[in-house]
């Protein structure tokens, strides 16, 4: 049953690489486009401004007219936005290309994780969703490596034709799978901000808010934190740690929650967040850093399809509102902690010492997953003859 979730982690994966594949080739756009690497920077605020607003107010209208409806169509706007992205000829018509994009992401995230938990069994919900979480920081971590080894060999353009053609096989493939995918809930009545009427959801969207400054936000700034640290030379390879922690905890993560529910893993996985941004402030061992960053990217990508979990596991029929409100403030909160962290460095702050700050959003996060936990319910393994009997159905 689980296998029929991977359609949705390809498209995941178009979508993680979308999100920061630019960081690395904004100066090539810049100096196509005759303009500033500040402005084409933009690009990525419009990206995430419109993920942010589309994935809660339109997830659910889309969802009305069937899953594949709103999947296809959201895939085709993601596509769509990328192509033009691709073929833009000045700055205006790439920054509305970035907004396009963006409105296509914040549902296509939205409803995709929302699918793939209704497509298994109640004892593979976790794995499910952390499935696409494990999409998401897979396309993350190999957006910007991927796109400046094609942006230099063959320019910029084709870096954008290649999510552009992985967008593309993850739509066809959705569409091959059409009839399997189940139908969603998504009542015409009520505004979608209803689920945050739930203390529950809304202390998890600001817990997810918080999440991002702290793991995403702070991630802009790993490089100049290793150069003021003496490990400028290191650079290379804490890329790779947090990356390949993040990958490695997202595919892992899954198990565990279907076992063990998410109560643990909501204070477990904050609380490792934090201890590895106190070891990065704290030491400036080599071997240190490097296990920081793996635990950093695990702690940080995992925690997703936790919150995830805890959030939805006794109410499956609010579930895509819910993620969309929750993916849109891990994005939003990944931009302000961006931001944040350059107001700090233009402060005067040290960049060795922007571990420290982090430990802020991190700790409150923490204490908010940790309320959650208290009242999220306890989650039983299923019977093993049960479990066997829902896997072959």
């Amino acid at each position: 049953m689980i296998r029929r979730v991977w359609p949705l982690v390809a498209a995941a994966v178009s979508l993680g690489i979308d999100a920061y594949v630019l960081a690395g080739v904004l100066p090539q756009i810049a100096d196509s486009m005759t303009t500033t690497t500040a402005m084409i920077g933009f690009g990525v605020t419009a990206f995430t401004a419109a993920y942010a607003v589309a994935g809660p107010l339109l997830s659910g209208r889309l969802a009305r007219g069937g899953t594949t409806r709103a999947l296809l169509v959201a895939l085709g706007l993601f596509n769509l936005g990328n192509l033009v992205t691709t073929l833009a000829p000045g700055v205006e018509v790439f920054l509305a290309s970035r907004v396009v994009a963006g409105v296509g992401a914040g549902v296509l995230t939205a409803v995709a994780t929302a699918t793939a938990a209704a497509m298994v069994a109640d004892h593979e919900r976790g794995r499910a969703m952390s499935l696409v979480t494990f999409g998401l920081s897979t396309g993350t971590v190999a957006g910007v490596p991927v796109g400046m080894l094609i942006g230099q060999s063959a320019g910029w353009r084709w870096t954008m034709a290649l999510v552009v053609l992985i967008g593309v096989v993850s739509m066809v493939a959705l569409a091959l799978r059409a009839k399997a995918l189940p139908r969603l809930d998504a009542s015409s009545g009520g505004s979608a901000f209803a689920v945050l009427r739930s203390g529950r959801t809304g202390v998890g969207v600001v817990a997810a808010f918080l999440l991002g400054v702290a793991s995403l936000g702070l991630y802009t700034y790993l490089l100049p934190m290793a150069e003021d640290r003496g490990l400028g030379s290191l650079g290379f390879a804490l890329v790779w740690a947090w990356g390949i922690g993040g990958v490695t905890g997202s595919a892992l993560i899954g198990r565990p929650l279907d076992r063990f529910g998410p109560r643990p893993l909501l204070v477990a996985l904050p609380a490792l967040l934090a201890l590895s941004f106190a070891v990065a402030w704290l030491t400036s061992s080599p071997a240190a850093w490097l296990v920081a960053a793996a635990v950093w990217g695990a702690a940080g990508w995992a925690s997703v399809p936790t919150l995830q979990q805890a959030l939805t596991a006794d109410r499956p029929a609010q579930a895509m509102p819910v993620i969309a409100f929750q993916m849109a403030a891990m994005y939003l909160g990944s931009a302000v902690g961006a931001a944040l962290g350059g107001a700090l460095l233009t402060a005067g702050i040290r960049a060795a010492d922007l571990a420290a700050w982090a430990l802020v959003p991190a700790v409150l996060a923490l204490a908010l997953t940790g309320w959650i936990a208290t009242r999220a319910a306890v989650r039983r393994a299923p019977d093993p003859a049960q479990a066997e009997a829902c896997s072959v159905v």
